[in-house]
């Protein structure tokens, strides 16, 4: 295929990036060094400045090196949702030249024995909440060391006193837990400021990061992911951004879970290279409690998945929200919407830019430009120094316009999978990752998703793509969310059956399938409709569908 695209370029954004940085470290202690005053974290309304965050990282870092005894290349879990805790323990861990295995503090008790036995965990650090949760698989995995938080621990003495009483004794959200020798998060930061810290000299081959894939397919598996990959998509991402970030002066909300990929590099990585103020946010499902946080922050960026924009622009209060500084609305982990992304940009004045990544590509692969006026449809054109392709079944390379599976190659792309390498052989092909996700690319070089491969819907030996069904419905104005699945059928395979959230409950079946029939050819229309309060998500706000499918 022609790359024809690279003349589509935004200006002044080169082809390829070549990292000056050997490490995320290298990154962290030249951020620190800059900003030292600068809010680098804040959270529930207290911040932590640049210098603190060096401070208390380096604190955290001395403890594992010194008490625990943990030596380079040891591996570190986390388990806790977006609190001030994360980034001093994450860039603590990687500044002690260990690995920082990010863990979904949602997992029930199998999922989190299989993580932490699969990534060798040496140590935890996890909040209280979940305790419960590691009590009862701790002594089948090889995790030698606990260090348990609070939600407030990181506060002012007042606030945290109030916070942790009330999140322990009045919500009740800490379950009963009894888990042995274990240390606190405070106890080891005082700990560690009295003693000697080691600086390490990390290069681009060592693991940062082992960032677990969702397992819908199957088992869990490991992304093996090093500092070299996630400098290189830290440089990748920031090239294309730099030119409409003001150093020093961004505010950055980070919704997704900093355990999450997308927000793991785009927030806490490419945002603190340029100094930027990352406002962390606990539970972003309380949409109420979000929306007021948020209101008169002044923020410049905000990054999401389609639910998480949708939910907000469902959400009273949300159109009062001050967006006059907002300059970056970022939507990736599963497809933008139409409807989604152009009422965004009618209530916020800022268009809604579609990227795309995965946990295996450190995530991005594609994004749009930053000057794009609206929602086109794609997920944007390669970053620099990758490049993409579009595969038949046999491995083919299909032309313009042409859906086929996605490949991608760059340095982005992660080492393997940990210990597993008959799955890492399924998606490697040389240097190429297959990506499992069908596209198509025109003559301009943007990439459009059609959909994933295995949620392809198959009716009558016609291709149906579950996105497709889903954009077409998201523009009703009855409906707040949709799934599409592909159900068994006698006479044609499959036919399409889509899981509808409404607005107004009036809302029936035939006018869902007679607003179809004017909208898609007949064997892309549902067959089966059926209504429900709400769709099964992962813990960053993808839709289930193969456990819409499954049951």
């Amino acid at each position: 295929m022609e790359k024809v695209w690279l003349n589509s370029y935004p200006e002044g954004v080169p082809h390829t990036v070549s990292p000056t940085e050997s490490s995320i470290v290298d990154i962290f202690e030249g951020s620190v060094k800059k900003f030292p005053e600068r809010p680098a974290f804040s959270n529930m309304g207290v911040s932590m400045s640049f210098a603190e965050l060096d401070k208390l990282s380096r604190d955290f870092a001395a403890y594992l090196q010194n008490e625990l005894g943990l030596k380079r290349g040891a591996r570190v879990a986390i388990m806790m949702p977006n609190l001030l805790q994360y980034p001093i323990a994450i860039f603590g861990i990687l500044r002690a030249g260990m690995t920082v295995i990010n863990v979904n503090p949602l997992y029930t008790p199998r999922e989190l024995k299989h993580q932490l036995n699969d990534a060798k965990a040496d140590a935890i650090v996890i909040v209280e909440n979940f305790a419960n949760t590691l009590q009862e698989v701790i002594k089948e995995t090889p995790v030698k060391h606990v260090i348990l938080t609070s939600i407030g621990d990181r506060f002012p003495t007042i606030k945290r006193w109030l916070v942790n009483a009330v999140i322990k004794h009045v919500k009740k959200m800490v379950p009963a837990y009894q888990l042995d020798n274990v240390l606190w998060f405070n106890d080891v930061l005082d700990k560690g400021k009295n003693q000697s810290f080691e600086r390490q000299e990390v290069s681009g081959e060592d693991i940062a990061f082992l960032q677990y894939t969702g397992g819908t397919t199957g088992v869990s598996k490991g992304a093996v992911l090093s500092h070299r990959n996630m400098i290189a998509n830290i440089s990748q991402a920031s090239t294309w951004l730099e030119a409409q970030l003001s150093v020093g002066e961004e505010v950055v909300i980070t919704a997704l879970p900093l355990y999450h990929i997308f927000s793991l590099t785009a927030n806490c990585m490419v945002f603190m290279k340029y100094g930027g103020h990352n406002v962390l946010i606990t539970n972003p499902r309380d949409m109420p409690g979000f929306v007021k946080e948020i209101k008169n922050i002044g923020f410049t960026a905000l990054t999401g998945v389609n639910t998480l924009f949708n939910g907000l622009l469902n959400t009273p209060g949300f159109d009062q929200v001050d967006f006059s500084r907002l300059k970056l609305s970022l939507g990736g982990g599963m497809a933008v919407q139409e409807a989604v992304a152009m009422r965004w940009q009618e209530v916020t004045q800022s268009p809604l830019l579609e990227a795309y990544g995965m946990t295996e590509t450190a995530p991005a692969v594609t994004m749009n430009p930053m000057n794009l006026k609206s929602y086109n449809g794609t997920i944007g054109l390669p970053l620099p120094s990758t490049e993409v392709c579009i595969r038949d079944d046999d491995g083919n390379e299909l032309g313009f316009h042409e859906a086929g599976e996605l490949w991608v190659k760059g340095p982005q792309v992660m080492e393997g999978y940990l210990g597993r390498p008959e799955e890492t052989a399924k998606v490697m092909e040389g240097d190429w990752f297959k990506t499992g996700d069908i596209a198509t690319i025109n003559e301009e070089g943007f990439v459009k998703l059609v959909d994933r491969k295995k949620d392809m819907i198959l009716v009558s030996g016609f291709n149906v793509y579950p996105n497709e069904i889903e954009d077409v419905l998201a523009a009703h104005p009855d409906i707040v969310e949709v799934a599409a699945v592909g159900v068994p059928n006698e006479g044609s395979g499959e036919v399409v059956k889509v899981f509808i959230v409404k607005k107004n409950p009036e809302l029936t079946d035939a006018d869902v399938i007679a607003f179809s029939k004017k909208n898609l050819t007949g064997y892309k229309v549902p067959k089966e409709v059926e209504f429900r309060d709400e769709l099964p998500k992962t813990n960053v706000g993808k839709i289930l569908r193969r456990e819409l499918r499954d049951n």
